[in-house]
């Protein structure tokens, strides 16, 4: 009886169950608000993160550009090196080459100059008779053999 005795009881009891879904809907729509917070808090780590590794990432390749360019640029001065050493042994060796050929054929020319002189009769040597008595004739023989040489070129 006492709930008909009042008047106000049963609309105080539908203020309060609407006082209370009130606060229940205030506090579902801050839990989906802090919920949301939260997604968005996330997302922007997950950003900050992969910004961080994306700098690290380029900070790398570059420190990995400048050796790779350092480890090509001395591979180049070393073959660079090698290069002007060969050809420095290479021109003495053609030089060495060059004046063995040489000294061979002056040993050979010498070789037939001295074997020509064998075979040349010297002029000094040869005797002319004339009105009885000998003459000789005295000349000094040359020192260059007499003989020509033909070089042909195919």
């Amino acid at each position: 009886m006492g709930s008909k005795c009042c008047k106000g009881g049963p609309d105080e009891d539908a203020i309060e169950r609407q006082r209370k879904r009130k606060l229940l809907v205030a506090q579902l729509h801050h839990r989906k608000r802090v919920k949301a917070a939260g997604k968005i808090q996330a997302w922007w780590r997950g950003v900050l993160v992969r910004r961080t590794l994306l700098v690290a990432a380029l900070r790398a390749w570059m420190i990995q550009c400048w050796w790779r360019t350092l480890v090509q640029r001395r591979i180049h001065q070393r073959q660079q090196a090698l290069l002007r050493v060969y050809v420095i042994q290479e021109q003495a060796v053609v030089k060495l080459q060059s004046c063995i050929r040489m000294w061979q054929c002056r040993q050979c020319y010498r070789q037939m100059c001295n074997s020509l002189r064998l075979f040349q009769v010297p002029e000094s040597s040869l005797a002319f008779q004339t009105d009885s008595f000998l003459q000789v004739q005295y000349a000094i023989p040359s020192k260059q053999p007499e003989f020509h040489i033909e070089i042909l070129s195919i």
